[in-house]
């Protein structure tokens, strides 16, 4: 299975080395906005090519891993690429996928290729757990908390406003909210009351600051409901203190069964992640070899973590899997 990607940050590069774990995959090569001869990969023998060119090998190329942000990349990037590849995206602003979907299922479709957004562990993973857990006990709550970790989503969308050269934004769980939903509570939590959002931004030297942070902390769908913490710091401060990509977070559901309820359960899954980006290109690349598969059962169209079959994921066959895993 020869796989490309196209862009090249700290998700591409996780999905550069992601490939080399995996048997059954081979790097075509990444695809830049940049100069190509002004980007390092990794490893020294992947190829990589002007993103101007990506449509000369649309006949080479099995599965396309678009690694932009969401923000602003993926809205533009998934729909117009997914007629001509396979595409797998982390698409992670939740409030807007129905509409994500819709614009990429239309050009998947038209293309008669297989495209899934919004991979990755959150949305993604977590995805899964939740609606296991949902259909499991149907009578219950769900809670979702994320970090204490860096969100490269929306790291990326404070560097996009003007003025800013880079940040890095940890998303924290408010500890009380956690251990009440821990102790079978049933807390009633606005956004506000489960986490809280701590922002280190490098400004440019004539920057507004207070414009910057007035940006952050009324964005709409990334800061405006929560309690957010802008820190300006030196270029300096941010790569000594700042340069890891740490994450993880927790998806609890609580639910009674019996007749009158009397039983109570916790379902909770958890992941500690040292690396974000590579964590969630690891995932995007298992699921890049089921839309291969899927696409050569001659299904097409746009897919969510949902519609994939989990045997599809597994570099073993479906008979191994079920000897060794079920």
């Amino acid at each position: 299975m020869k796989i490309a990607i196209y862009g090249y940050g700290n998700l591409g590069r996780g999905v550069e080395s992601a490939v080399r774990q995996n048997p059954d995959t081979e790097l075509f090569g990444v695809f830049t906005r940049r100069s190509p001869e002004n980007v390092t990969p990794v490893f020294p023998g992947t190829k990589v090519f002007p993103a101007a060119d990506i449509t000369k090998y649309k006949n080479d190329i099995d599965v396309l891993i678009i690694c932009g942000g969401s923000a602003t990349d993926l809205p533009k990037m998934t729909p117009s690429l997914a007629s001509d590849f396979n595409v797998i995206d982390s698409f992670d602003t939740h409030a807007d996928i129905p509409k994500h979907f819709a614009a990429v299922n239309e050009a998947a479709k038209r293309g008669g290729k297989v495209a899934v957004i919004s991979v990755g562990w959150d949305p993604g993973m977590f995805s899964l757990n939740r609606l296991y857990a949902n259909a499991i006990l149907p009578d219950g709550k769900d809670y979702t908390f994320w970090g204490k970790g860096v969100s490269q989503g929306h790291s990326d969308a404070i560097r996009r406003i003007e003025g800013v050269l880079d940040a890095r934004q940890y998303t924290i769980p408010v500890q009380a909210a956690l251990d009440s939903v821990r102790a079978g509570e049933n807390p009633e939590l606005t956004t506000r009351e489960k986490h809280t959002r701590l922002c280190y931004v490098v400004a440019a030297a004539d920057a507004d600051k207070k414009r910057i942070e007035q940006e952050i902390v009324a964005m709409p769908k990334y800061f405006s409901d929560y309690d957010t913490t802008v820190n300006f710091i030196s270029q300096e401060e941010l790569d000594r203190d700042h340069k890891g990509i740490p994450h993880g977070g927790f998806v609890i559901r609580t639910g009674s069964t019996g007749a009158a309820g009397e039983n109570r359960h916790v379902i909770e899954y958890s992941l500690k992640l040292d690396s974000n980006p590579e964590f969630t290109a690891s995932v995007l690349v298992a699921f890049a070899r089921a839309a291969y598969r899927m696409s050569g059962r001659g299904d097409c169209g746009c897919k969510t973590v949902f519609d994939i079959a989990p045997v599809d994921l597994s570099v073993k066959t479906r008979d191994q899997v079920i000897a060794e895993m079920l």
